[in-house]
């Protein structure tokens, strides 16, 4: 699929609903007694694999919209035969199903595509292992327990998965369960399980949780992914002229460091209506085209942005000056190696870019790059990134296995069409 050269980016639009808060909100409505209406569910393929992961495990989920649904509680009777559950692409899914499989009596096998087969999963298996649950890898097979106990665990690598997994687990388990973090992470789990009613204690580097009976939850109104507005962002600040309005986006701090990012480069966004819906911080941002300046992204920073880093690296490409990202080597572990896949497909296309171990290092210049072939090696994030290249580039972008946005995003190259201007 060839992505065509935009004038300007001009226009108002909405992105759907948050893929890691939909996933949530059906993993803890399959926990939370009576029913849970979750509305702006961020419909995509990760998120139907969490509806049908839990359909296997006995749960009823009602679709009453393409954005609505209702999720009945009740996993099927602890010990019962399952079979394997298909996590399909969706790293989220496969962790936070560990977690709550853990503290069910019975065996269960969580499998997925080959991507998501090859991603490391001994992180989970080593503190559940702690808490008495067995679970082996390759194939992830989880044994649980109705004899967890509650454990201290410092986390060797940043990881809202990781965390989630072990707090989940801990749920059912004796005594307190406490997760340290090397770096704030995404705290979309501890956010809902607040929310439903869980004991929460939630301090500047760890979050504690006590074991809880009964979870309940209502209604989940998911705000709009901010990582599915960041590449509507990264193209209006790139293309001279343009002034996008992106509504209704989920504002998470830990959520919005590519916005720092943009900002000390040069970006003009304004972030307005800022109000609260569920816990999360949502609001409204307009940007304006703006000539960017380089900047260092560090480890530290890393968490709250890893998702949008590929599009970092487009936007430090046609920023004046040299652009360093380190301590990132979390990419070579997600979908694809995304620290070959970005430097290979933007030098491709006429970037000046160059892989690091743990990040990359780009040679800015502010200018358009002449375009051509970028492949997305599978990923989701790396084609989107491909048609924001498209967007920006002299002469397009052809992208290859397109479809793949899918994943996240059914909707996102008529939605980037829409206010293309030519």
């Amino acid at each position: 699929m060839k992505v065509e050269p935009a004038g300007t980016l001009v226009g108002h639009i909405a992105v759907p609903g948050d893929k890691s808060i939909s996933h949530r909100a059906v993993l803890i409505g399959a926990l939370a007694e009576g029913e849970t209406l979750v509305r702006g569910f961020g419909r995509s393929g990760d998120t139907q694999s969490t509806i049908d992961a839990v359909r296997t495990l006995g749960v009823e989920v009602e679709d009453i919209a393409d954005d609505e649904l209702v999720v009945h509680w009740g996993l099927a009777p602890a010990g019962s035969l399952t079979p394997a559950v298909d996590c399909g692409n969706s790293g989220t899914l496969m962790r936070l199903l560990a977690g709550i499989l853990a503290g069910r009596p019975g065996r269960y096998e969580l499998t997925g595509d080959e991507s998501l087969r090859s991603r490391p999963m001994k992180r989970i298996a080593e503190p559940l292992n702690r808490m008495g649950a067995r679970v082996t890898t390759d194939p992830l097979v989880i044994e649980g327990s109705d004899s967890l106990k509650g454990i201290d665990y410092a986390l060797p690598v940043a990881s809202a998965q990781v965390k989630s997994a072990i707090l989940l687990a801990g749920l059912t388990a004796d005594g307190t369960t406490t997760v340290v973090e090397p770096a704030p992470t995404r705290d979309h789990t501890e956010l809902m399980l607040g929310a439903a009613g869980a004991q929460v204690r939630r301090r500047p580097s760890s979050v504690s949780l006590e074991p809880t009976a009964r979870l309940e939850l209502g209604e989940v109104l998911v705000p709009g992914d901010f990582s599915s507005a960041a590449p509507f962002i990264v193209a209006a600040t790139l293309l001279s002229g343009s002034n996008l309005t992106i509504h209704d986006v989920g504002l998470n701090p830990r959520r919005t460091g590519l916005l720092d990012v943009l900002e000390r480069m040069g970006a003009r966004i304004t972030v307005f209506n800022r109000r609260k819906a569920g816990g999360e911080l949502v609001g409204d941002l307009e940007v304006h085209s703006a000539e960017l300046t380089a900047t260092y992204v560090a480890a530290e920073e890393v968490p709250r942005l890893v998702d949008e880093l590929p599009l970092f690296a487009l936007a430090a490409a046609l920023a004046r000056g040299n652009s360093r990202l380190t301590g990132a080597g979390e990419l070579r572990l997600k979908e694809t190696d995304r620290i070959d896949a970005v430097t290979n497909g933007l030098r491709a296309v006429g970037a000046r870019i160059r892989a690091r171990e743990d990040g990359f290092e780009v040679r800015g210049v502010p200018t358009r790059p002449v375009g051509g072939r970028m492949p997305s090696n599978g990923d989701h994030r790396i084609a989107m990134l491909a048609a924001v290249a498209g967007v920006v580039s002299r002469e397009g972008v052809d992208v290859g296995d397109a479809d793949v946005v899918a994943i996240s995003f059914p909707g996102f190259y008529d939605l980037l069409d829409s206010v293309s201007k030519r």
